[in-house]
């Protein structure tokens, strides 16, 4: 099939365009548990999810992004209608919080982030190399309907070009996480991760083989990047590295959980990993079977503990307190009370 259907087709774009071999990571052995990380030993955790939203907009042909912001408020992304939702992370109330960015069936508004108390969205497949007519790049929220473009990053893809494949010019870029007064964002298709300013400067802080980086995490000066891991999506290929801007080569952290697409610090530094699920092996880019996905910790050993699994298609993840908040694919949000074990939270019996 040629590239440009499968990406046409493609219900879950970033998983599409991974290629369908491993590259070498020139990473440190596995079980680094850089500053800032709690090294759990695995003890074993049991939690359960509780559907606490439904009825979102589904976004199967995209990527759905999350962040909490202002007054601990939970938001998400609505590529398709190009939106950005509130949620009220105590009674599951949903409103709108900002309109008219650029919708997408295969891309549009895949994250948000915050830098106070201003919003910006990750916007990506939109542009003229696949037949767009927007700007890729980020967007700075002004007003309910207003935004400013305050960074071109399709541009910096299209005249850098990556060294892995690639058949999409200004690349599929996933996550968009706050550092240094600015910003980092992955991009799943060209491997690697950007740096970001406000005022527009794009550059490269880490390129990578055919992993395909997904979700973001920052502690202190470290970086945490989740790797979803090239086709067929194996177990052994979904990994947590680490790194520093400094740094030559990234830490492995962790291994072994498959098609990971999210990671974030709950209680105590403790580490967890979102994966979508076992992936069905119809065709590139098809999202994970359904109910499949899991959220688990990452241990200071190298290794995953499934925290809850059976989750459907998962594609963020966000903690407030030791309760966990988990996005699907499908427009659902699902609670996970007590996520962290002692003696950082309250174990389930």
């Amino acid at each position: 099939m040629h590239p440009a259907t499968t990406l046409l087709r493609s219900p879950v774009v970033p998983f599409v365009i991974a290629a369908t071999t491993a590259c070498a990571n020139p990473d440190s052995s596995v079980g680094v548990a850089p500053i800032g990380v709690s090294a759990s030993r695995g003890a074993e955790v049991a939690a359960t999810a509780e559907l606490f939203v439904t009825g979102l907009p589904s976004a199967f042909g995209s990527i759905i992004g999350s962040a909490v912001g202002p007054g601990g408020a939970l938001f998400v992304t609505d590529p398709t209608n190009g939106r950005i939702l509130r949620v009220d992370p105590k009674t599951g109330a949903v409103t709108t919080f900002a309109s008219g960015l650029p919708p997408s069936l295969i891309g549009g508004v895949t994250d948000v982030a915050f830098i106070g108390e201003t919003a910006y969205a990750l916007v990506t497949l939109v542009g003229p190399d696949i037949g767009g007519t927007d700007v890729v790049g980020i967007y700075r929220i002004d007003g309910p309907a207003s935004f400013t473009i305050i960074a071109d990053v399709g541009a910096f893809a299209l005249a850098n070009p990556p060294k892995t494949d690639f058949f999409v010019p200004t690349g599929v870029q996933y996550a968009l996480q706050p550092f240094r007064g600015g910003f980092l964002v992955t991009d799943g298709h060209h491997n690697r991760v950007l740096r970001v300013t406000l005022d527009g400067n794009v550059s490269e802080v880490l390129a990578l083989g055919d992993v395909v980086p997904t979700g973001l995490a920052v502690s202190g000066n470290t970086v945490y990047v989740a790797e979803a891991g090239p086709l067929p999506h194996l177990p052994a290929d979904g990994r947590l590295i680490a790194f520093t801007p400094e740094s030559t080569s990234p830490a492995l952290v962790a291994a072994g959980f498959r098609l990971l697409v999210d990671v974030e610090f709950g209680r105590g530094r403790t580490l967890f990993a979102l994966s979508n699920g076992v992936w069905d092996g119809v065709e590139p880019g098809e999202p994970a079977l359904p109910n499949t996905g899991a959220l688990a910790r990452v241990n200071g050993d190298g290794t995953f503990t499934t925290v809850v699994d059976g989750l459907d298609r998962p594609t963020a993840l966000e903690i407030i307190g030791n309760t966990a908040y988990v996005f699907t694919l499908g427009g659902e949000i699902w609670r996970v009370d007590n996520v962290a074990g002692p003696p950082f939270g309250k174990q389930h019996l």
